[in-house]
């Protein structure tokens, strides 16, 4: 079986193996935090978040509770492989992405591979912000595609939480972020009409200063910021400088996909994207002409929930039957990095 060929424009070659969706998962925190209950703990009102995000409410983890990123992600992996009819031993590698690791040393997805009794197989967490699962969706086609992996568990976890101020210093943040996880299970088939059709997945290094969350006060903080102690392990966002940057690449995206599959946006059943603002969303909407059950939204009930965004919007369409064997599916993300990429299939 010989490696995919490198192709200009994103374009895949038709497949000598399939790569099918074999289950989906996903897990929520027990904890859900309505605009309401953020009324009682920074100056802001229901009315306000739902005017400019479409946030009604979203979940948070309880760590008194053993709530973590870890267990979110083990959570939904769990419930993947009954979805799919499989053991953790028939899995080959597992791709988490996470931007809230449990901590930098050891990877995440080392601990998630034991956690489900998956054995010594490969473990990676990928970093890209929201876009992580996309990215990894990408990655784990190519791998399946290369002959050496014929199972891989890609999941999307993050408890953004850790990162947030549940006060007037943090309200620009704290309002937009949900913890959750998702995953899927990607398995080699005979059907080679199964798979990836095409892919975008760009970065823009320069704009990192419009999200990012500082480490270190004497060296994270970039020219013309103010550095302070309570900054420091805190979210810090540009939101006119995000906003204005997904609002220009989101339909840009989905349209370079587009053309580089030779489809049109009406030829695609289903587009699954990063949750980050209800109206850049019906924006893209409208951009494309789509009736509201062809994109999906869910951001009024989770948030922003970084890159268990996409998964968890994928297990809730396949499990409500709008996501189905046969259709063709485009999952779309962006964020800090600033990242931006699609992932679009024949399911």
């Amino acid at each position: 079986m010989s490696p995919v060929p490198a192709i200009p424009g994103g374009i895949v070659q038709p497949p000598s193996v399939g790569v099918r969706f074999a289950g989906v998962g996903s897990a929520l925190p027990s904890k859900p935090v309505k605009n309401t209950d953020l009324e009682k703990l920074m100056d802001t009102s229901d009315e306000w978040i739902v005017q400019r995000t479409g946030i009604h409410s979203r979940y948070v983890v309880d760590r008194s509770r053993g709530e973590s990123t870890l267990s979110l992600a083990t959570q939904s992996l769990d419930n993947a492989l009954t979805d799919a009819h499989m053991k953790p031993g028939d899995l080959d590698l597992i791709l988490l992405a996470t931007m809230t690791a449990e901590m930098s040393c050891p990877p995440t997805a080392c601990r998630l591979a034991s956690e489900i009794g998956a054995g010594t197989i490969g473990a990676i967490d990928v970093t890209a912000a929201c876009c992580g699962f996309v990215y990894s969706l990408n990655m784990a086609y190519g791998l399946i595609r290369s002959g050496l992996y014929r199972s891989i568990a890609v999941v999307g976890a993050d408890t953004l939480s850790k990162y947030l101020q549940y006060d007037n210093s943090g309200r620009s943040t704290s309002i937009l972020f949900g913890d959750a996880a998702g995953a899927t299970i990607l398995r080699a088939t005979d059907d080679t009409s199964k798979g990836l059709i095409a892919q975008a997945m760009h970065s823009d290094g320069n704009r990192w200063v419009d999200l990012y969350i500082p480490e270190s006060l004497e060296h994270d903080f970039p020219d013309g910021h103010e550095a302070s102690d309570e900054k420091v392990q805190r979210v810090q966002m540009n939101g006119r400088a995000v906003f204005k940057f997904a609002v220009g690449t989101f339909s840009g995206v989905i349209q370079q996909t587009l053309d580089d599959a030779g489809l049109h946006a009406d030829d695609v059943d289903m587009y699954v994207c990063h949750q980050s603002n209800a109206r850049i969303l019906t924006a893209a909407r409208d951009r494309f002409g789509l009736d509201q059950d062809r994109l999906y939204i869910n951001i009024d009930r989770v948030g922003n929930t970084v890159a268990a965004s996409v998964p968890l919007c994928l297990d809730e369409l396949t499990k409500s039957g709008r996501v189905k064997e046969g259709q063709r599916v485009m999952f779309v993300a962006f964020g800090g990095g600033l990242t931006w990429g699609t992932s679009l299939w024949q399911l």
